[in-house]
């Protein structure tokens, strides 16, 4: 099995950043797409950032404020969040695809989520 661990979220002003982190663990031969998602109470879940094979990509209204990495090393994923707003107020989820064996198919995986909440 392939776990995932987030980390990073709080309670921010506007105006704030927070760091977001999700590790994932377990057995794992590749990690092709890592992404960002969040979801807002009474909204569906949205597609906020991924980075796959060094290229990255945004929903627009976080493009300039925040940044998606992945350290290969650590089969880790972060979101740099910052200019936070109080609509960026939701449940964070991280998403990665994975390859546990050479010959296997890729797994979609899903982090526990963590809360941001951005006060005005």
């Amino acid at each position: 099995q392939v776990q995932l661990v987030e980390s990073g979220g709080g309670l921010v002003q506007a105006g704030g950043s927070l760091r977001l982190s999700c590790a994932a663990s377990g057995r794992i031969f590749s990690i092709n797409n890592m992404s960002w998602y969040r979801q807002a109470p009474g909204k569906q879940r949205e597609l906020v950032a991924g980075i796959s094979s060094g290229s990255t990509n945004y929903v627009d209204s976080v493009k300039g404020r925040f940044t998606i990495s992945r350290d290969n090393a650590k089969n880790t994923v972060y979101l740099q969040m910052n200019s936070l707003k109080p609509e960026d107020t939701a449940v964070y989820y991280c998403n990665v695809v994975v390859r546990r064996t050479i010959a296997a198919r890729t797994t979609d995986y899903w982090g526990q989520g963590t809360q941001v909440t951005v006060s005005s």
